[in-house]
């Protein structure tokens, strides 16, 4: 069993861009047959669209027969039935492994979901956006879901009962030079004795095997092998935990050590590896899950960087990058019937740099729910999202997350940005 990236372009008129319903019905008559292997598709991002169709990657695991471990498929959805407006909750996405300019690197989403979090009531978000090695700074009312979970939460599918703690179990891969193994340990004691989380560990001896790479649009990206061996230990521990952290090793060419540190724009190779990890267990198990990769020789920990770009310098100080996401699955809620606890209903509105489209952008479509689009985060993605027929007051773009968050305040408060600005212009007689 493996996890890949397979990449597709999808003529327009296969492709209705109309919301979920037309994607599902493009998965079942076109994208399903593109693959030929019995696979569970765990992520559909589309990079690129022009007049002709859309550029599209598609993470799936790959497996020689049915595996009763993935049920469905993510392109199933269920309608928002109506809009809870006593509390105000927003959800913030920055995708993982595109080169965001703000929440691309090393936690440096955090100072933003700390500014958003501010104006609402519960703010929902995922591990790339808050992860920055030994430092995690989200707020309490917002709420650390893994991002294929998210995904499932605006899809309808899931909903998200807070909790007050999780047993989180730490698998970690076996190294050859027991110190890091020890600074693992050592951590995960940090976490119990700071947060008071309860936490084991566990050494597997180097289950999966995964490699970065990158595709043809730059997303970071990869394939992992052998990940029934991994399943098969979190099958076993499943029933006595209620989250897993990874700490295992991700292959990647020994200069981009280096090089990710010293270049302005190569985007994290480690990312998309960890995402399709987390996506695979988090939807074989409905478990919460996050990763951190397993620093993998002495030499590489003593490369001399110097001053680093502020984006990145959480990585350059840790030794093991795990205490954010011990902090992140404490508390990360639990994956529960669609109706109770959070659910879609629940979602006021939904926060995404510009370009990009996957699942979450096309259930906000689906469902009428406001997207307020962030310009000034720069990203690989090349898509124009004005060309997606939302409805009137449904689609914001702002410059930065100062203005969303206006944007945010507005649509709590229930006035119209139409007002707010000048010029106003006239009432509309019919």
């Amino acid at each position: 069993m493996k996890i890949v990236t397979i990449e597709e372009f999808i003529p327009k008129e296969a492709l209705d861009l109309n919301g979920l319903q037309g994607l599902r019905q493009c998965y079942s008559s076109y994208i399903s047959k593109k693959i030929s292997s019995p696979h569970r598709v765990t992520k559909f991002v589309i990079t690129k669209s022009d007049d002709r169709g859309y550029y599209c990657e598609i993470d799936s695991v790959l497996f020689e027969k049915d595996e009763k471990l993935f049920d469905g498929n993510i392109f199933d959805f269920r309608k928002k039935t109506h809009e809870n407006t006593d509390k105000f909750t927003a959800v913030l996405l920055i995708p993982t492994g595109i080169g965001a300019e703000i929440g691309g690197h090393c936690g440096d989403g955090n100072p933003v979901a700390r500014l958003l979090a501010s104006a609402c009531d519960t703010l929902i978000t995922h591990p790339n956006v808050v992860n920055a090695s030994d430092i995690n700074e989200m707020t309490e009312n917002t709420e650390y879901v893994e991002g294929s979970i998210l995904s499932r939460f605006l899809l309808g599918k899931v909903g998200l009962q807070k909790v007050k703690s999780n047993r989180v179990l730490m698998l970690m891969d076996k190294h050859k030079e027991t110190f890091f193994n020890e600074e693992v340990i050592n951590a995960v004691s940090s976490a119990r004795i700071t947060l008071g989380l309860d936490c084991d560990v566990y050494e597997m001896n180097n289950l999966v095997q995964s490699t970065s790479k990158y595709s043809g649009s730059g997303r970071a990206t990869g394939e992992v092998n052998d990940l029934e061996k991994l399943l098969a230990v979190i099958e076993k521990f499943k029933d006595k935990y209620d989250a897993i952290g990874l700490s295992t090793f991700i292959k990647v060419p020994a200069k981009f050590h280096k090089d990710y540190f010293s270049a302005d724009d190569m985007v994290n190779p480690w990312g998309g590896i960890e995402a399709m990890l987390t996506h695979s267990i988090s939807e074989a198990f409905n478990m919460p899950c996050a990763h951190s990769p397993m620093m993998t020789s002495s030499e590489i920990m003593e490369l001399e960087l110097g001053v680093v770009d502020p984006r990145k310098a959480p990585e350059s100080a840790s030794t093991t990058y795990l205490h954010c996401i011990l902090k992140g699955l404490y508390r990360s809620p639990k994956i529960v019937e669609a109706t109770k606890g959070i659910t879609l209903e629940d979602v006021s509105c939904v926060i995404i740099p510009d370009g990009c489209i996957g699942l979450p952008t096309l259930a906000c479509l689906e469902n009428d729910i406001p997207l307020i689009v962030v310009k000034g985060n720069k990203n690989l993605m090349k898509n124009d999202l004005n060309k997606l027929p939302f409805k009137k007051n449904k689609l914001f773009f702002v410059d930065n997350y100062l203005e969303a968050a206006g944007v945010m305040t507005a649509l709590k408060a229930g006035v119209s940005l139409d007002v707010i600005k000048r010029p106003v212009g006239n009432t509309t007689i019919l």
